[in-house]
């Protein structure tokens, strides 16, 4: 029977570089959600146009109502098939990223709706431009609006980066199921599993409660 520490030394490795990878797998996803998202909730909610708005609701609900591993196939195995190859890493990064997209438009959009329409009337009444508007009044108290559901999105997300495993992206899933074909640990290596990714997570979590509190007490 191999030693309690001889099977850290070899399952730890690759595990922890997995964890990396999910890492920034949710980074990317959640940076192109939020920049995505934002741009789509400022867009269906002061479009002047009624098709501008349809077709983000309709992106919204086809995004949202498709389960993300089908984005990712299509991204990693349909494009290919038609001869545009994403490698693995990039192709979870921009399925999650747009799966993320329409799910954070209806929070940003929310958070937007949210506010007394009599501040951007009295902003523009006083000589701002509708730019300025946004930028300086409506965004920052939209953020502090929607920082519950975008911490607990960011979590979730991290957690989602799981499965693109199934796209043979080298997260941190993709090792433990070739580390217990391969040594047959298979509760050693889900509990480590588990344990990193409460490493992973409690920091995000913390991370944003504190944004939330230095949010609020700067209102």
């Amino acid at each position: 029977m191999t030693p309690l520490p001889d099977l850290l030394t070899l399952l730890l490795p690759p595990l922890l570089s997995g964890a990396w990878a999910a890492l920034l797998i949710g980074a990317g996803a959640f940076g192109l959600a939020v920049s995505l998202g934002l741009l789509l909730a400022v867009a269906v909610t002061f479009s002047p146009w009624r098709w501008t708005r349809w077709l983000i609701s309709a992106y919204v609900e086809w995004l949202r109502n498709v389960p993300a591993l089908a984005h990712l196939f299509v991204i990693y195995f349909g494009l290919a098939s038609i001869g545009l190859r994403i490698p693995p890493l990039p192709a979870a990064i921009l399925g999650l990223g747009l799966v993320g997209s329409a799910i954070l438009t209806d929070v940003f959009a929310s958070g937007i709706r949210a506010l007394h329409a009599g501040q951007r009337e009295s902003a523009l009444a006083v000589g701002l431009t509708p730019l300025q508007c946004l930028r300086f009044i409506l965004l920052p108290q939209a953020l502090r609006v929607t920082m519950p559901p975008l911490a607990n999105y960011a979590s979730q997300l991290l957690k989602d980066t799981s499965i693109a495993s199934a796209i043979a992206a080298p997260e941190i899933m993709f090792f433990a199921r070739n580390l217990v074909t391969s040594t047959f640990q298979t509760s050693l290596i889900y509990i480590l599993v588990i344990l990193i990714y409460a490493a992973m997570l409690l920091p995000v979590g913390w991370g944003f409660h504190w944004l939330e509190k230095r949010l609020g007490r700067s209102v």
